[in-house]
């Protein structure tokens, strides 16, 4: 008998239960963004699907070979597709604004959750494009020390990331004092 086996039991372990990995805690209080964003990428989606598709068809209408009509029919079929998955990804977008910390989730597929200390933050962009400044929105982009941070929230108003912004400052400023 070696000694391993004269040990006893072996000891339970103490993390989280077997299971499927569940990346976005149930505990936390989400906020959603604002399902304007929608339209904004729909409308992004569209322009490129204007050009590509007048592009098969003139090329259709010049050569009249089947296969640019197969292409536009493909190209016309992935953005119904893309369609439905822009609205399911605009809905799994949300943030949480924590005690030392912000969680922002996203992804559909491949769930994403972001966790950025405050003490971690170097600063806090707000932007808006055009399209997100006609619909009333902006986006707030965390910026780190790390380069493959891509912690943003996009779809808020102005006001919302506004808030944001000086909460995430401020709290990264206290933050850091302390270290």
């Amino acid at each position: 008998m070696s000694g391993d086996e004269s040990a006893g039991p072996a000891p339970a372990p103490t993390g989280p239960p077997a299971g499927p990995l569940e990346p976005w805690p149930e505990t936390v209080r989400w906020q959603s963004i604002s399902s304007d964003l929608i339209w904004v990428e729909l409308l992004r989606l569209a322009a490129a699907l204007v050009v590509v598709a007048l592009g098969l068809g003139v090329g259709w209408g010049f050569s009249g070979h089947w296969m640019f009509g197969a292409a536009l029919a493909v190209v016309l079929l992935l953005g119904a597709l893309r369609v439905v998955a822009i609205v399911r990804a605009v809905r799994a977008w949300g943030y949480a604004e924590r005690e030392d910390d912000l969680l922002v989730r996203h992804g559909l597929l491949v769930r994403r959750l972001s966790i950025v200390p405050y003490s971690r933050m170097q600063f806090v962009d707000v932007s808006a494009g055009p399209l997100e400044r006609a619909f009333d929105l902006a986006t707030v982009q965390l910026h780190t020390a790390a380069a493959a941070s891509d912690a943003r929230v996009p779809g808020l108003r102005p006001t919302e990331a506004s808030r944001l912004r000086d909460r995430l400052t401020a709290l990264g400023e206290d933050r850091a004092e302390g270290l």
